[in-house]
């Protein structure tokens, strides 16, 4: 069998998986909830306070990606100040990745300005952000694919 040239090696490792989940930032999560649970009807898979990033959030699955519904706790957060000055909506997209140490490695690389340069805990699984800057305006996350090697390394 032929090895793979550097391009197909290089597109294989470049590859983002499937998209993990869009954000919302939302004022109120119980209200938010009163409209993607009680009147769309998605399931809610988790509710959360993440104290350390000073929100609570919520999962609703829909097929295989999930909503994020964001609550500032604090606000003197990113996510409040974001949430005061563009309100209620988008607020970002989650990509899972194979290996995510590697792939903030490679985007370093490239010139991708990254937020986090190693991954961090995240609600479910390592992650990391790349800044908006580098994104064509949009805050992008990568969360690490379920047993990927920041597992261990985070305590999961």
């Amino acid at each position: 069998m032929t090895p793979p040239s550097d391009a197909a090696r290089i597109a294989h490792e470049h590859r983002l998986g499937r998209i993990h989940h869009v954000a919302l930032v939302v004022r109120d999560l119980e209200g938010a909830l009163g409209f993607y649970r009680d009147i769309l009807g998605l399931p809610v898979e988790l509710v959360q306070a993440i104290p350390e990033d000073r929100v609570t959030i919520a999962f609703l699955p829909v097929d295989d990606t999930k909503i994020e519904l964001v609550q500032p706790t604090d606000d003197m957060t990113g996510v409040a100040r974001f949430l005061a000055s563009k309100g209620e909506g988008f607020h970002h997209i989650c990509f899972e990745v194979p290996h995510l140490a590697d792939t903030l490695t490679r985007l370093a690389i490239d010139g991708v300005e990254l937020i986090d340069s190693v991954p961090r805990k995240g609600a479910e699984g390592p992650v990391a952000f790349l800044h908006p800057r580098s994104c064509r305006g949009v805050l992008v996350e990568l969360i690490e694919a379920p047993g990927g090697p920041s597992w261990g390394a985070l305590g999961y």
